[in-house]
């Protein structure tokens, strides 16, 4: 299983360099960023020096958006990077949220977000595509490669990953829920004749290493990433306005935004914030990977079973590093030894008696 961070483009810009960087020295895979340029500095600045300060992580957004930027725009930016530090990037879309509704705007159809994905990632494959009544390509693009993962929680939108997605993004870490998502993502994939495996499984959410046995401890962690069921609240309000409550979507998922009153924006993303207060204890543990590093091992291995390429973490708390040094240190290593299978312990039973022992 691959590891990615994912950060807030917070200024100083430098801080979040740093971030990657020590991300990769700890062994992770991919750094990510939120996407929503009123409310973080605009992540693809931040992407190049990203890359020049590192050697092997992969970069991009989850997840920008159709409606943000022009389609070409978004392709080209991937497309530069990549013949500036070799093939390093990723493009996490979704339909949109803070980056549009910060703006009074709605999040994409999901008509548009399936041209979007076709549009960037043939342009940033270096390939020519059908843009409105004119082929266009980049004329000095030689050799870009990008994969485009479509994140995504309703019916419809999980379908939709299924049938364009080099990869499908999971904002939540409960099994229970993953596993539900991911079949129902790889059942549109092979429904649309391509081979399930082929849809790469990232599941993001907030990652705390902490003093899982001490209930200070752990409340503190929850308190830090309860802002993250509030963040998922806004997508699964949007579910139930469609959908309603007795749709095939697990109940687990639905059932927490009863008590939802409202969103403030201002605190997207942000421990601490006072908005995510009906989000209860129960749906932060299940969301969320909180405590040691062996729960946190414990947790991964199960979203691996289930199909998980790469976990990605959510690190807006107040243990950046120190969660960063210890999945550096234990999970990531943990996660590498093979898992031994122990066979069923076996009861013993008493030896036959012999011929002589038997009474007539």
């Amino acid at each position: 299983m691959d590891l990615g961070v994912v950060l807030q483009t917070d200024p100083p810009a430098w801080r979040t360099v740093d971030l990657a960087r020590q991300a990769e020295t700890h062994g992770f895979s991919h750094v990510w960023t939120f996407d929503s340029h009123l409310l973080w500095q605009e992540p693809f600045v931040i992407y190049s020096a990203v890359l020049a300060a590192t050697r092997r992580v992969v970069v991009g957004p989850m997840v920008t958006n159709p409606a943000t930027r022009d389609w070409t725009v978004l392709a080209s930016l991937f497309a530069t990077l990549n013949e500036m530090y070799g093939n390093r990037t990723v493009c996490g879309i979704g339909r949109g949220d803070s980056a549009v509704r910060t703006l009074n705007g709605r999040p994409s159809d999901l008509a548009t977000l399936r041209e979007a994905v076709h549009v960037i990632r043939e342009l940033a494959n270096s390939r020519p595509v059908d843009l409105g009544e004119r082929t266009v390509r980049f004329p000095w693009s030689r050799g870009s490669t990008l994969d485009v993962w479509v994140a995504a929680y309703g019916p419809q939108a999980l379908r939709l990953a299924g049938e364009v997605g080099d990869g499908y993004v999971l904002q939540l870490a409960d099994p229970d829920i993953a596993r539900w998502m991911i079949r129902a993502v790889r059942d549109s994939a092979e429904a649309a004749g391509r081979d399930p495996d082929d849809v790469r499984i990232c599941v993001a959410a907030p990652a705390y290493v902490g003093d899982g046995a001490s209930p200070a401890a752990r409340a503190h962690m929850r308190e830090q990433c309860r802002w993250f069921g509030g963040m998922v609240g806004n997508h699964v309000a949007d579910i139930v306005r469609r959908y309603g409550t007795d749709s095939a979507i697990p109940r687990a998922l639905t059932d927490y935004v009863r008590e939802r009153e409202g969103y403030d924006y201002n605190a997207h993303g942000r421990a601490g914030n006072t908005h995510a207060a009906f989000v209860p204890d129960e749906i932060v543990e299940r969301f969320c990977v909180l405590g040691s590093p062996h729960e946190h091992v414990e947790r991964l291995r199960e979203l691996e079973a289930l199909g998980c390429d790469q976990f990605a973490v959510y690190l807006q708390h107040d243990n950046k590093e120190e969660t960063l040094r210890l999945y550096g240190e234990r999970v990531i290593p943990a996660l590498a030894e093979p898992v031994v299978a122990t066979a069923p312990a076996t009861v013993p039973t008493a030896p036959a008696p012999s011929a002589a022992a038997v009474t007539p």
